[in-house]
């Protein structure tokens, strides 16, 4: 059985398999009691780790769980991601690095997530417009500020991962990777060789049909849903990788959550491993 947690920088304890807030809606209405109800109900359950980010909804995700949580529980932590921002006529969504504009929106972060800290701030990509070493430094100096503790970075390549460590401390990393989907199999190993965290976006995604049927098979004979056994493969797969999995249905949390719960046998991971080469 993999092991539970991790502690990210070294020191920041969190149950592996996190929560990933984005989808759920923030608009008044039920379906945002529901999107409450489903984040207490993570906590409940013993999450320790929740993602969101200034994209989704322009901070309305970030307010949302603070509505639902605040003031929050000893050991949980809430990271939100900046770098993306509205922009032109048409408000049309853009990566922006520029200094003032990561400055600011910290600052409203902290401020809708009624905190004094963001313990994991993550540059939500890096803007290649926009110098790396202005990016991270004004990181830096809100770090210094006490603002933020920790910096993360997402959708990073190997060099720019190398590139970013010399200039901070890199604690965690968020790239788009799953059973079927290794693209970032390098940088995986990068974290891993660095103790660095390691998010999976999109941890749970269906490819071609032999190999969804594969998965199928192998859940069918372990009594579980293809979604844990996705989920179970990537515990087990590195012990650097805490995924996130978001929905906004309480059936599905609980789905997920249960995951860990999950052994894959040796057979079983052999058969989830050949499906799809690693990069």
């Amino acid at each position: 059985m993999a092991a539970t947690m991790f502690r990210i920088g070294g020191d920041l304890g969190v149950r592996r398999l996190g929560f990933g807030a984005m989808h759920l809606p923030t608009e008044p209405g039920p379906a945002r009691e529901t999107s409450l109800a489903v984040a207490r109900r993570a906590v409940e359950l013993g999450v320790t780790l929740i993602d969101t980010a200034y994209l989704y909804g322009g901070g309305a995700n970030e307010e949302l769980l603070a509505e639902a949580l605040h003031p929050y529980p000893e050991g949980l932590l809430i990271t939100t991601k900046v770098g993306i921002a509205p922009s032109g006529p048409s408000h049309e969504w853009r990566l922006d690095g520029r200094p003032a504009v990561l400055r600011a929106q910290v600052e409203q972060a902290l401020r809708r997530l009624r905190v004094e800290r963001i313990e994991l701030l993550q540059l939500h990509r890096i803007d290649p417009e926009t110098p790396l070493a202005d990016q991270l430094g004004t990181l830096r100096d809100l770090q210094t500020e006490g603002k933020i503790d920790r910096i993360g970075l997402s959708e990073v390549t190997v060099d720019e991962l190398d590139q970013a460590r010399g200039i901070i401390d890199v604690a965690s990393v968020q790239n788009r990777y799953n059973l079927l989907d290794r693209e970032h199999e390098p940088v995986l190993a990068a974290c891993e060789a660095a103790g660095i965290a390691f998010l999976p976006w999109r941890p749970v995604a269906w490819g071609e049909s032999g190999a969804a049927a594969e998965i199928a098979t192998v859940a069918a004979e372990l009594g579980a849903t293809p979604t844990q056994v996705a989920l179970a493969w990537l515990l087990g797969h590195s012990p650097v990788i805490l995924p996130i999995p978001g929905t906004a249905r309480m059936d599905h949390l609980e789905e997920n959550l249960a995951a860990e719960d999950l052994a894959l046998s040796r057979p079983h991971r052999d058969r989830l491993d050949r499906l799809t080469a690693p990069a």
